[in-house]
C-alpha cells in the first residue's frame, strides 16, 4: 500500500459472523481496508488474522450498536485511526420472534428497534458531516424482504426492517445534494446463524458469500434500492399486491420464528 494514497476504507457493523463477515471478506478481496465493528472483538480479530489481514489492512472496534454512545465512539475512533471511510455498511441486526401478548416480549421488541433502527442511524451519524464536507461517500443500510409485508409472529423484526427501508429512503433524499449515496440492500433468505433455526421454508436461500458478492456489486454501483436475490424481489412484490384476505389465508398456520432473548449479529 502506498502511504500517500491509501486503499479505500469500508466500515462494517455486525462483522463477527454471517453477512457482516462475508461482506468484510468481499471488501478485503477488492482491496479495501477494513474497519470492523461488533461486540465480539476477539471473534473479529481471530477471523482477520486467519485471513492474513494485519493492522494496516484491518482494525476491529468493540461496540454495541444499541448503545448510541458506544457505536458513535467506534465511528469517531475509526476516523481518528484510519481516516474517513468511503463506504459505511450498517449491517448489525436482530431477528427473533415475538408474541405481543407476553410482557417480556415488549423488552425484546425494544431491543430490536434499538439495534435495527436507532443503531443503524447511530452507525451513520459520525460520518455524515465529514462526508458532506468531502462531498463523497456511500452509506448502505441492510434491511430485509421481511420489511415489505408483515409476517405473523415476526412483527418486531418486520416493522423494524420496514423502518430501515423508509429511513434510508429519507436519508437518500437529504444527502444527494452533497454527493453522497445511500443504498438500501434488501436481503431475502441468507444462510447465517440467524436463519438456521428458522422453522419454515426459505425460498431462494443464498450462501452468505453469494449474497456478499451481489451486495458488493449493488453498493459499488450506488444502487438506491436492491433486493437480493432478484427472484425474492419478484415474490415480495407479488405478496405486496395480494389482497389482505388472500395474504392472511396463505400465511395461516405457517410456522413462526422462535421467541427468545434478542441478540445482536
Amino acid at each position: 500500500m502506498n502511504p500517500g494514497n491509501p486503499a479505500p476504507l469500508a466500515f462494517i457493523t455486525g462483522a463477527s459472523s454471517g453477512i457482516g463477515q462475508a461482506l468484510a471478506l468481499r471488501y478485503a478481496q477488492a482491496g479495501y481496508r477494513l474497519a470492523l465493528v461488533a461486540r465480539r472483538v476477539d471473534a473479529m480479530q481471530t477471523w482477520a488474522t486467519a485471513q492474513g489481514l494485519d493492522a494496516t489492512r484491518c482494525r476491529t472496534y468493540g461496540a454495541d450498536v444499541a448503545d448510541i454512545d458506544s457505536i458513535v465512539a467506534a465511528g469517531l475512533q475509526c476516523i481518528a485511526e484510519q481516516g474517513l471511510p468511503d463506504v459505511v455498511i450498517a449491517n448489525a441486526g436482530i431477528s427473533v420472534g415475538l408474541d405481543s401478548a407476553e410482557r417480556e416480549d415488549l423488552d425484546v421488541m425494544a431491543r430490536i428497534y434499538a439495534v435495527n433502527n436507532v443503531g443503524l442511524a447511530a452507525t451513520f451519524q459520525p460520518f455524515i458531516h465529514p462526508m458532506r464536507e468531502r462531498r463523497s461517500g456511500t452509506l448502505a443500510g441492510i434491511a430485509s424482504v421481511a420489511g415489505i409485508r408483515g409476517l405473523p409472529g415476526h412483527g418486531g423484526y418486520c416493522a423494524s426492517k420496514a423502518a430501515v427501508i423508509s429511513y434510508c429512503e429519507s436519508l437518500r433524499g437529504e444527502l444527494q445534494e452533497f454527493g453522497l449515496s445511500v443504498v438500501t440492500i434488501i436481503p431475502g433468505y441468507v444462510d447465517t446463524p440467524l436463519t438456521r433455526s428458522n422453522r419454515y421454508p426459505m425460498p431462494f436461500l443464498l450462501t452468505a458469500e453469494a449474497f456478499a458478492d451481489k451486495a458488493f456489486a449493488a453498493i459499488h454501483a450506488r444502487a438506491s434500492y436492491r433486493v437480493i436475490p432478484w427472484q425474492m424481489g419478484v415474490l415480495a412484490k407479488l405478496l405486496r399486491v395480494l389482497p389482505n384476505a388472500v395474504f392472511d389465508q396463505l400465511l395461516k398456520g405457517r410456522e413462526r420464528k422462535h421467541r427468545g432473548a434478542a441478540d445482536t449479529a
